[in-house]
């Protein structure tokens, strides 16, 4: 299966790459970059700078750092705290598109709500205009595609018991089982290293 058959699902995970690099796969198609830091970010928005170029932060977002980035992104893949949506609601100005982040596998060391308490935390970020709450996030296990499996799967079953539109899931290793599982987002890095 050839990972750029799917050019409308893919993240880039540019963190790996230059600005030079990232232009070539801006040429191969892609139109979705994603980082994981926020300096990364902004330094690559203002370097990279094709206008219909889609931003998408898939790192960790630590509270002290949302203001300066939360109007350059037009997607949050990691949002997992109230104290999180709090500060994007401060500070953001049209209503950003984000996914709620789980921690399926409950390994101590990702990020990302645990199932159980998702239903209070879908109650609670009614009251935040500023987020607009357009799927799940998750990340598979590490060298284990069985237990991999299990959390695309719930992922997705997940996706269809709230009602909502999209998940990101999947990654260089892994993004043929997140296919299998119907992600619409992939978060692609290494294997673009083979194509520029």
């Amino acid at each position: 299966m050839n990972f750029l058959d799917y050019k409308d699902n893919i993240v880039c995970a540019s963190k790996y790459f230059t600005v030079e690099e990232m232009n070539k796969i801006y040429e191969l198609g892609i139109r979705n970059f994603g980082e994981n830091y926020v300096q990364d970010l902004l330094c690559k928005k203002e370097a990279v700078n094709h206008k219909d170029i889609i931003w998408h932060l898939i790192g960790h977002l630590q509270t002290n750092k949302v203001k300066q980035v939360i109007n350059e992104i037009d997607y949050l893949h990691s949002l997992d705290s109230i104290k999180l949506a709090k500060e994007i609601q401060k500070y953001r100005i049209n209503p950003l598109n984000c996914f709620i982040q789980l921690n399926i596998s409950h390994e101590e060391s990702k990020s990302g709500l645990i199932v159980e308490n998702l239903t209070d935390f879908m109650e609670e970020i009614k009251k935040y205009d500023k987020i607009n709450i357009i799927g799940f996030m998750a990340m598979g296990v590490d060298n284990n595609l069985v237990a991999t499996e299990n959390v695309f799967k719930t992922l997705n079953d997940l996706k269809k018991q709230y009602g909502l539109e999209k998940t990101s899931m999947g990654m260089s290793h892994d993004f043929e089982l997140a296919l299998k599982y119907q992600s619409d987002y992939l978060r692609i890095g290494s294997l673009f290293k083979g194509v520029i």
